[in-house]
């Protein structure tokens, strides 16, 4: 079976968030199964430009015509070929989406481009899969432009994030080249939705874990129509993580290896956070790791700040996001100086050293898909505080019913602050049951595995019919 991935990111190569990881590590797992696949990703800026060409070809879109130099890598630590659409006018820009708070005017062709180049380079290299594999609104046209090619190919629609739903005014859907009935699944009114078109085109729908996918189906943002429209064809499949990106027995990013049957190094990793970051350490270390927005629990956070800081913790915020709450947290860090750090630009290796040397891992969303970053934690033996919804929900289970973490429902900084507070009288008053905890949690599987397998069931149910 071949099976072709198109997405806006894939890690290392670009990435925002964490479809750049599933893209960088789910391919492998199809491939480790026997499957032949091949990922398609825009040639942006910081991706060289002298990978060796595979072909030239070019690409009508609308009343525009683009060449195209197709670059091929290889996805790291495997022989998973990546194909780059390099194409300047489009992407040779300093972000992937936009720069600053605000996205390129012209997303919506830049992104139709790639679904439609991905189908002209898979004709072009005589390599047709049997299935696209294609993620979130920048890719759910893809589709439309196969059908449109007459390739004997399916697709595929992963809903990441459906926040992120791709609504543009009719005149740029105009320059796109779709046909009247294939635009018109993007809606009827001057405003028009790409994910909705994706959602009615795509032969199979998955989302990143159950609990998402019923809530989806609950409450669709505005896409409640064509969702439920098509529940019987949309699976919630729980993300893996790379297992060997997150190891801690081998991570460069740490000052000490550790695993669960020694947490020595764990208890290394804490006192250099500590002493890097100039923070008091004789309360439990807390992270906080993602972008600093509303989604992320960030408002919680910030109204919560003070009476978090008095549980006696050390606080170390990881992220970049809205300059509200940067502001907030750096006006906490000049009031607290030896109990709150702000990281306000994103690397991996601070992200390894935090998850590693963190006692607590705190993620109070108000909504997430999956989220990865709770996976990451427990890989680390860090346990999560958070709000039970969609894939946390599906991932972390309380202590007090035997689990791996601390959970709260209401959203609310009281019920942050209680289940966090709990965490606190565990680490204080039970430190061996806490280390029993940390080991079991790190004992899980959360590798890339069984969802490999279930993705590939879904693909042999959409070829089976």
């Amino acid at each position: 079976m071949r099976v072709a991935f198109v997405a806006a990111e894939a890690a290392p190569f670009a990435k925002a968030g964490g479809l750049a990881d599933v893209i960088a590590a789910l391919p492998k797992a199809l491939a480790a199964l026997g499957l032949e696949v091949a990922v398609f990703l825009p040639r942006y800026r910081p991706i060289p430009a002298h990978l060796p060409e595979r072909l030239r070809f070019r690409v009508d879109l609308g009343p525009r015509s683009y060449e195209v130099c197709l670059l091929q890598g290889v996805l790291p630590k495997s022989s998973v070929p990546v194909y780059f659409l390099d194409q300047p006018e489009l992407y040779d820009r300093p972000g992937i989406y936009g720069e600053g708070d605000q996205d390129y005017p012209d997303n919506l062709r830049r992104f139709a481009f790639l679904s439609k180049a991905a189908v002209e380079a898979a004709r072009e290299l005589a390599w047709v899969p049997d299935i696209f594999h294609v993620h979130d609104w920048h890719t759910a046209l893809l589709p439309l432009y196969l059908r449109a090619a007459g390739l004997p190919a399916k697709t595929v629609l992963t809903i990441h994030n459906l926040a992120f739903q791709g609504w543009f005014p009719l005149a740029a859907w105009a320059e796109l080249g779709l046909a009247e009935e294939a635009l018109a699944l993007a809606g009827q009114g001057e405003w028009r939705c790409a994910l909705r078109a994706g959602i009615l085109a795509a032969d199979a729908l998955t989302t990143v874990s159950p609990s998402y996918a019923q809530e989806i189906l609950a409450d669709g943002l505005g896409l409640d129509d064509v969702l439920r429209a098509r529940a019987s064809d949309l699976v919630g499949i729980l993300n893996g993580i790379d297992t060997e990106e997150w190891d801690p027995q081998r991570d460069p990013y740490l000052w000490a290896p550790f695993s669960a049957q020694d947490l020595e190094g764990k208890a290394r990793n804490r006192e250099a956070l500590l002493r890097e970051l100039g923070l008091r350490g004789e309360g439990p270390l807390v992270a906080m790791v993602g972008r600093l927005t509303e989604q992320k629990g960030l408002d919680l956070l910030v109204a919560g700040l003070a009476r978090l800081l008095s549980l006696g913790v050390s606080l170390v915020v990881l992220g970049t996001g809205e300059a509200r709450y940067a502001q907030a947290l750096r006006e906490g860090e000049a009031r607290w100086p030896d109990r709150l750090r702000a990281l306000l630009a994103y690397t991996e290796a601070w992200a390894h050293r935090l998850l590693a040397g963190a006692d607590f891992l705190l993620m109070p969303s108000r909504f997430e898909p999956c989220g990865l970053t709770q996976l990451y934690a427990l890989r680390y033996g860090t346990l999560p505080v958070v709000r039970a919804t969609g894939g946390l929900r599906d991932t972390v289970r309380d202590v007090d019913l035997g689990g791996n973490g601390f959970v709260f429902e209401d959203y609310s900084p009281e019920a942050m602050l209680a289940a966090l507070g709990r965490a606190v009288r565990l680490w204080r008053e039970h430190p061996q049951a806490l280390a029993a905890i940390r080991r079991r949690a790190m004992a899980e599987d959360h590798s890339w595995a069984g969802p490999a397998q279930a993705y590939l069931c879904v693909y042999a149910r959409v070829l089976s019919r």
